[in-house]
């Protein structure tokens, strides 16, 4: 009876433990340059395990809802981005300062190169280089997507993954399906929605999926994606192109 009474204990404080944990509250926090000291407006602090953000404002100071061991995304232009996991501790003050570190950004040459125009709009067409993305579509899908020169191929490379254990596509969405489910998540929480719209660094994305921003390029290339897209699209076409991919996988695994 005794051994009972202590694995009914021992049940209850983990079950409490779990509880406590998954309880949501509030903390805030100001954000303040780790030179300067001074306070940083309009920095992005996202919840990655919640997917919600807000910015920080005229203070520096935010508020976002949280529970234990959540992890926070901070970034801002022309700052080292940062991660600070949420303690029973943080919790318990209600609020901390948090540092932010200025990059050192090196600014590289860049070489603009000018058409020779001749105002005649036949003859000028075809002095500008024209690339050709296409799309293809498969049966019972109600989108395609974009392709690039190599469509003959698009549909083979998607179907192929699904058969093949060790292609990229079938470990990337095999083992990140519980991040690719953030995908809808992330459209639907405004402040998440405009960073991504705003930035082309793919670095939040990254974070927010769990992988490293340059593995972003090859899912994209093995999703048959162009280069001019991969290298033109902002952070939320980048997500959409990534979370089509998704479903269209889903659907020829089904399949």
């Amino acid at each position: 009876m005794r051994y009972f009474t202590l694995f009914y204990l021992f049940i209850f404080y983990i079950g409490a433990s779990a509880q406590n944990n998954s309880i949501t509250q509030k903390v805030n926090g100001t954000i303040i340059n780790d030179n300067t000291l001074l306070l940083i407006p309009n920095a992005n602090v996202i919840n990655i395990n919640k997917v919600k953000g807000v910015i920080t404002d005229v203070r520096g100071f935010f508020e976002l809802e949280v529970s234990v061991n959540d992890t926070l995304h901070i970034s801002l232009l022309g700052y080292q981005s940062l991660r600070v996991r949420v303690t029973n501790d943080w919790l318990k003050n209600g609020t901390a300062k948090i540092q932010l570190t200025e990059k050192a950004i090196a600014l590289e040459e860049v070489i603009v190169k000018k058409y020779d125009l001749t105002g005649y709009l036949e003859i000028d067409s075809k002095l500008i280089p024209d690339k050709d993305n296409f799309r293809y579509s498969i049966s019972g899908l109600s989108q395609g997507y974009e392709t690039g020169e190599t469509s003959p191929g698009a549909f083979s490379r998607v179907l192929g993954s699904i058969f093949n254990p060790s292609d990229m596509l079938y470990n990337f969405f095999g083992n990140k399906s519980s991040e690719l489910k953030k995908l809808k998540k992330m459209k639907k929480d405004d402040t998440v929605r405009h960073l991504l719209e705003s930035k082309f660094d793919r670095e939040t994305l990254g974070v927010l999926l769990g992988v490293d921003k340059k593995e972003i390029a090859e899912i994209l290339t093995r999703c048959s994606y162009s280069e001019e897209f991969i290298k033109t699209a902002n952070d939320l076409q980048i997500m959409d192109a990534i979370s089509e991919c998704y479903e269209q996988y889903k659907v020829l695994k089904k399949k």
